[in-house]
């Protein structure tokens, strides 16, 4: 009987120490993901702070070039003026 309880005793001890362990364990891995968690949203939020800076820059390339555009027109627009003018200059030279 004396063997039976020193061998429950041990098996006791060695339930402690294992409970003890995973407690350990369980608070290193709740700390680890309360890090993980914490670097997830600063990420989040770089990534939201990008994402809006590339609209801004899309908005911005497409603001210049829709004005581009505008410049072309009336650039061309005055050459077609000009050329008219030009065509119309010996005729009234003459």
């Amino acid at each position: 009987m004396e063997n039976e309880l020193h061998a429950l005793e041990c098996k006791l001890g060695q339930l402690i120490q294992a409970c003890g362990q995973l407690r350990a364990e369980n608070h290193q891995l709740r700390q680890d993901l309360a890090q993980a968690l914490s670097l997830n949203r600063l990420c989040n939020d770089q990534l939201s702070q990008a994402l809006s800076d590339h609209q801004l820059c899309n908005e911005q390339l497409t603001q210049a070039i829709v004005g581009h555009q505008l410049c072309q027109d009336k650039i061309d627009s005055a050459k077609l003026r000009l050329e008219k003018l030009l065509s119309s200059l010996p005729d009234a030279l003459s």
